[in-house]
């Protein structure tokens, strides 16, 4: 069994196979396997992967609100929801688990890594399709707040309506012409100095939709790396963070009935530091 997972195993150097055998890290369905293990057709091994070195998020994430069902968080910026390819332990998920002792935890919804503020997760697993189930259907009303160049002739209130289109394993999406699938309604709430302070109100949720809608209009987020163009940045740089939060959540409780309303607690840098970033964004 030990060649076979070498051979299937082509990533993982010989030696380090060896060593999880003797550690008994790698088991079938009796339990752990023996070093020389033979090899039997058909049947099924599990392991856990080496986590990848982490460079450690230096913000701290403040909760919201708690209850029996909820845990609603104000997560950072650049700590992505769940663990996913280079972000393992470094999650607002396996950080919650940990600090409250819920491992059945799980999110209600996601936030990119890089967008700031409210994101709700369920604290017990028979709660959690009811939960979940109002995100995928729509039944969440989310606002959002950004930082943006403020353009005086750009008409406001409206709302854009586009396709968007985000095709697997290319790092941005795109807007084209076809059948409308995103939708966002974009206001401005105050404006000084050359930047505007937004509520951005979505009714779709495509990826990277706020950003995308921004930029088409000419206003592109503030510390946007990805529109209207794509900027390489190392994970490490904790630097002028995309200047969005979510901001709230409000639905009807689909457990108790009762009316819900969460609100962030947070604020975006480039509006409370304003001349910090006025003087690269004017």
């Amino acid at each position: 069994m030990r060649d076979h997972l070498v051979e299937r195993l082509p990533r993982v150097e010989p030696g380090r196979i060896d060593a999880m055998l003797r550690e008994e890290r790698i088991v079938d369905r009796s339990g752990p396997i023996a070093v020389d293990a033979p090899y039997v057709p058909g049947s099924f091994l599990w392991f856990h992967r080496d986590l990848p070195v982490e460079v450690p998020v230096p913000f701290p994430i403040a909760v919201v609100h708690r209850d029996e069902d909820l845990l609603v968080i104000d997560k950072p910026h650049f700590l992505a929801t769940i663990p996913r390819g280079q972000h393992i332990v470094e999650t607002a998920l396996v950080r919650m688990r940990r600090e409250f002792d819920l491992p059945a935890l799980s999110p209600a919804h996601r936030l990119d890594r890089v967008t700031a503020g409210l994101l709700m997760f369920v604290v017990r697993p028979e709660r959690r399709g009811a939960y979940q189930t109002l995100f995928r259907d729509r039944l969440v009303h989310k606002t959002y707040q950004a930082v943006a160049p403020h353009d005086p002739a750009l008409d406001l209130p409206r709302t854009v309506r586009s396709r968007i289109v985000k095709e697997r394993g290319v790092i941005c999406a795109r807007e084209e012409p076809g059948e409308i699938n995103a939708e966002t309604r974009v206001e401005l709430v105050e404006h000084r100095d050359g930047l505007g302070r937004y509520r951005l109100t979505p009714t779709t949720g495509r990826t990277h939709q706020l950003r995308l809608h921004m930029s088409g209009l000419g206003v592109p987020i503030l510390g946007d790396d990805f529109y209207p163009v794509l900027t390489d940045r190392p994970l490490d740089d904790f630097t002028r963070p995309l200047q969005l939060l979510a901001s709230t959540l409000e639905f009807t409780d689909p457990v108790s009935g009762a009316p819900r309303r969460f609100t962030t607690r947070a604020a975006l840098e480039a509006w409370t530091s304003h001349a910090s970033w006025s003087a690269d964004h004017s």
